[in-house]
């Protein structure tokens, strides 16, 4: 799952330079890097972190502000976009997996059993392609 959202970049004077990014739609995040590229690692590193939380803990990703709702008090502070890879910061950092036991047709447990199908693979990427289906609709 790939997702979207806007940044504000507001410059930091302080330790020489560099800027302080906070992402409107996840409240209390904030991160720091100092210089644009750095800044822009930092705080996506940070949202995937914030959003994988949520979704570990039974919560949905937040929608995202449209980058021109965006609203900055500093004149100086730029906005920007900042795309998330759930599935591959998930795969390296999510730690938290929930068992689940299912029952099925035999007849259809015969079938995937000759196909050496991975239950939990399938019922993954099926489960996937349905959130991705509700959350973008």
């Amino acid at each position: 799952m790939k997702l979207t959202y806007p940044v504000i970049l507001e410059p930091y004077e302080e330790d020489g330079g560099g800027y302080v990014a906070t992402v409107p739609d996840m409240p209390g995040l904030v991160t720091y890097g100092s210089s644009l590229s750095e800044t822009m690692e930092m705080v996506q590193d940070a949202a995937c972190g914030w959003v994988l939380t949520e979704l570990e803990d039974g919560r949905p990703a937040p929608r995202a502000t449209a980058l021109m709702d965006v609203d900055t008090e500093d004149v100086n502070a730029q906005k920007a976009l900042i795309l998330l890879d759930m599935d591959a910061y998930a795969e390296k950092y999510g730690r938290r997996a929930v068992r689940k036991n299912v029952t099925i047709p035999a007849w259809l447990d015969t079938w995937a059993s000759r196909r050496n199908l991975n239950y939990s693979h399938t019922l993954r990427d099926a489960l996937e392609s349905e959130y991705r289906q509700q959350t973008m609709a």
